[in-house]
């Protein structure tokens, strides 16, 4: 943010949380690439298991330079929002239910599923079984396209046998 000086110079202030939003996204996309590049594969056609890793990598630089761009940017004194300690804990639960469901067998079908429901839940959504219904069928397109378009295993469950 921009403040005026004695002299009608402008002093430029950064946005200290942006500004850690912006490291931390970077911090991430290294490591993303740094596993991407180290990454070992059978196949050698089409797209590499890497391809993903390098695109999401890639996004992430984006996003911190954007985050660094606009916390060197002046602003007019934006209020202050409270957190919504309830989303917050929602998406909690919606990553803890995707890891409780990989770690127990019942698979990325399942973990994904309520996965979408809660992050639903937490953005204000409240058809939570309509929720449920479509991240099955997103969480199911997706797993087919990963184990039977780019033969890469994800987390198996019971579903995911029977397909």
């Amino acid at each position: 943010m921009a403040e005026v000086a004695p002299g009608g110079h402008q002093r430029w202030a950064l946005d200290r949380p942006k500004l850690v939003t912006g490291i931390i996204l970077l911090g991430f996309a290294a490591v993303t690439a740094h596993d991407a590049f180290n990454m070992n594969f059978r196949a050698a056609y089409g797209l590499n298991p890497n391809t993903a890793s390098y695109l999401v990598a890639g996004i992430m630089a984006i996003l911190g330079i954007g985050h660094f761009i606009s916390a060197a940017r002046p602003g007019e004194n934006a209020d202050i929002v409270e957190a919504d300690w309830a989303a917050v804990g929602m998406m909690g639960l919606a990553l803890g239910s995707l890891i409780a469901c990989v770690y127990f067998g019942a698979g990325f079908i399942a973990g994904s599923t309520l996965l979408f429901a809660f992050t639903a839940r937490a953005f204000g959504r409240k058809a939570f079984i309509v929720d449920v219904i479509i991240g099955f069928v997103i969480a199911l397109l997706i797993f087919l396209l990963f184990n039977k378009l780019l033969t890469l295993t994800l987390p198996m469950g019971p579903l995911e046998r029977l397909i």
